[in-house]
């Protein structure tokens, strides 16, 4: 799996393109949240549900059902002010969709484990993604302080920060060119 730092990371930076205006305080929160969720599943090995279970270990959290589920419940639960089924809740809805699924596609980017099982419960295959340049990070700290802790933090540094941290110099520097641009434009 890929850590949590880099989950919580590639949702805010995901929360910064697509709400780049001012959101309501339990916005980022939740978007930390569904980030980071998917790997409760880690509860399956004390419950000695095995790994390969479409209850287990990447197995239905990080499915997309489950990123659909969890994206209509946030909509539905934590933002009623937005008229529901309204074009803005999609828009939430579809955010909060995308943010539980992002975790499931980071981790097939990684080098270890079974794999996602994207389509649980409608198929219990595990997949990888064809690129898997990020080292699996290790499940509790112990792991995490050694060499292949290390290892991990360099390969999601250079294959997931760096680039998003570019996209999103980009994305800001367009948006400034544009609203430069506009209030320079005369108003007819």
């Amino acid at each position: 799996m890929a850590t949590g730092f880099t989950h919580t990371f590639v949702a805010i930076a995901g929360a910064k393109l697509a709400y780049p205006e001012k959101t309501p305080h339990r916005f980022y929160p939740l978007v930390v949240l569904c980030s980071l969720l998917p790997d409760l599943d880690v509860i399956a090995f004390r419950l000695h549900i095995p790994y390969g279970n479409p209850f287990g270990h990447r197995g239905f959290s990080h499915s997309l059902a489950f990123a659909a589920l969890l994206g209509l419940v946030v909509a539905l639960l934590a933002f009623r002010d937005v008229p529901r089924w309204s074009r803005s809740w999609w828009k939430l809805a579809g955010f909060f969709f995308l943010v539980t699924a992002s975790h499931g596609v980071l981790d097939a980017m990684t080098n270890g484990g079974y794999g996602i099982g994207f389509f649980v419960p409608f198929d219990n295959t595990r997949y990888f993604l064809p690129w898997r340049p990020l080292v699996v990070s290790p499940i509790g700290i112990r792991g995490f302080l050694s060499r292949w802790g290390w290892d991990v933090v360099m390969s999601e540094l250079i294959w997931i920060w760096v680039p998003v941290l570019l996209v999103l110099a980009g994305v800001h520097l367009y948006r400034r060119m544009l609203r430069s641009r506009n209030e320079g434009s005369p108003n007819f």
